[in-house]
């Protein structure tokens, strides 16, 4: 939104709540709560122009270019004398008061002076609460009309500006808050210690689905998304339970799937066989444009105090799945919390890479002591040590493909709150890649990626057997990518105790957790960013 466009009355109702809501509104971040669905419910006939009738006028479109607002009245009845009245419909849970709220007074009101703004006169205002079947009139004072320009004018104010307003603290208006997990405002003030209020940061509902079946086709049937191959139907899932889409290898996504997906503001990330992403795609409409664009002034320099903090939480990691997973001896982790304690002191990034390459060589020395059993020892036979691309050994391959699979993860919480996956702070941009998706993926390479192919060939789900071999090169088989993406989603999926936060989360939206610091980082709203780090 640009500061000559018209406001929407909403953001106005938005404004009044909360600055900062008002704000993430503005800035494209979408939210949904069970009370705004309950106003979904109860709007179903009053938002259907077709249910007007002669005298009363439904869902009737207003605005004003004098106060450059625009909006929709819920019903406005015509009186006898030629006067109209408003009625304005609203949900709320019966063991409540039927209240007026003062940004439903602030709604009604404005809406009153874009009508008079049309050249109709109002002589009256109602709100409607439909739990309780009562109406409650607004009273329409000079004075309340007085208020209501100064919150047009802090609104258009709000949406010039350059920043973010600063989240609430200890407010309780946050509890009941559509927007509280995106926000963040406990995540934004918190020092030390557990926040003081637990706000519920839980995946949405909806599942990640992965389409890896060479040949196969996805496609839309009566809201059912179908993957089949050869006539045969492979799979099906409601897209209402859809979060995201993976797609691998040689597969065909219909049209029709593409644009559901991406109208949903779901994304789709394309990877190799080899689980190396090579594509991702998102809907236009992501929030936080202007976030964006202080993104890219500065990823031009790089941040060394971001890159600090992640490979801080990347070396403590692989310090600690050492020491859980019986590997590691005092002495090496000894060496990485060193090392982990010395990324605060360097000056450049240079530096700090000197440092992280120093650790990797110390963690993946000892990476295959957590390996256990007959079937690891066949892994590390051929173990050259960690290689990246052009991988030619089972478990450098196994890694690569779990690390594409993480990778798809940031991507996607990086897309969710807007930002650019190529803008990196730590990673360079100059080399074509999503360089601030491999920022954030760093933290988590080690108590995600690492920690599915351990425990996979720990547990014999993933066996040399599940492998190919030709001409000096390995890839997986189809066995070998299910049984890892079968692993992953499990790991992704389950709930801990947020390492920082304290409340229970996954370790997928611990991401977008991590992905949306960052952004209040960027925006200005936080001073600094804290890797997440396992014990």
């Amino acid at each position: 939104m640009t500061s000559t466009e018209n406001i929407p009355i909403s953001l106005l109702v938005h404004m009044v709540f909360c600055p900062r809501r008002a704000w993430l509104e503005a800035q494209g971040e979408q939210a949904d709560s069970f009370a705004m669905t309950a106003g979904s419910v109860a709007h179903t006939r009053v938002d259907d122009p077709a249910e007007s009738r002669p005298g009363t006028e439904r869902a009737m479109l207003v605005h004003s270019d004098e106060l450059g607002l625009t909006g929709r009245c819920d019903v406005v009845h015509s009186e006898p004398n030629g006067t109209l009245t408003i009625q304005e419909y609203k949900s709320t849970p019966v063991r409540r008061k039927p209240q007026i709220r003062e940004s439903q007074r602030i709604q009604v009101l404005a809406e009153v002076m874009c009508l008079e703004s049309m050249g109709y006169t109002v002589t009256g205002a109602e709100v409607h609460f439909i739990n309780h079947h009562k109406s409650i009139p607004v009273p329409l004072s000079p004075a309340g009309r007085e208020e209501c320009l100064e919150w047009i004018r802090r609104t258009r104010e709000m949406v010039r500006g350059s920043r973010a307003p600063e989240p609430l603290l200890d407010d309780p208006r946050c509890a009941s808050c559509s927007h509280a997990t995106i926000c963040l405002p406990d995540e934004h003030h918190h020092t030390n210690g557990s926040p003081t209020r637990r706000i519920s940061a839980s995946d949405p509902e909806g599942e990640i689905v992965h389409v890896m079946t060479p040949g196969a086709r996805a496609f839309m049937k009566e809201r059912q998304v179908v993957i089949a191959k050869n006539g045969e139907t492979l799979a099906s899932c409601p897209i209402e339970r859809i979060s995201g889409m993976v797609v691998h290898g040689n597969v065909d996504l219909s049209s029709a799937l593409v644009r559901e997906l991406l109208w949903r503001r779901l994304s789709i990330v394309w990877c190799s066989g080899r689980g190396r992403v090579v594509g991702w795609a998102t809907s236009a409409r992501l929030p936080n444009g202007q976030a964006r664009i202080h993104q890219q002034a500065m990823s031009e320099y790089g941040c060394l105090p971001l890159a600090q903090a992640m490979i801080k939480a990347k070396i403590s990691n692989q310090a600690t799945l050492l020491r859980r997973n019986g590997g590691g001896t005092s002495a090496t982790t000894s060496q990485l919390r060193a090392l982990g304690r010395q990324t605060t002191q360097v000056s450049s990034l240079p530096d700090l890479f000197a440092l992280e390459g120093r650790a990797a060589q110390i963690y993946f020395t000892d990476f295959p002591s957590m390996l256990k059993g007959t079937e690891a020892e066949e892994f590390l036979e051929a173990w050259p040590g960690r290689h990246g691309r052009g991988a030619t050994d089972p478990l450098n391959a196994a890694l690569n493909f779990c690390y594409g699979l993480l990778l798809a993860d940031c991507i996607r919480g990086l897309t969710a709150c807007g930002l650019d996956p190529h803008g990196g702070f730590l990673h360079s941009p100059s080399r074509n890649k999503p360089a601030l998706a491999l920022d954030l993926m760093e933290e988590f390479r080690a108590p995600i990626a690492d920690s599915v192919v351990i425990t996979c060939i720990n547990n014999r789900s993933l066996t040399p057997g599940m492998f190919s071999r030709t001409l000096g090169d390995t890839r997986l088989k189809a066995a070998g990518r299910n049984a890892l993406t079968t692993a992953y989603e499990h790991k992704a999926t389950t709930e801990i105790a947020h390492l920082i936060f304290g409340y229970t989360t996954s370790w997928r939206r611990a991401i977008e957790v991590q992905a949306r610091i960052l952004l209040g980082v960027i925006d200005g709203t936080r001073s600094e960013y804290k890797g997440m780090t396992i014990r």
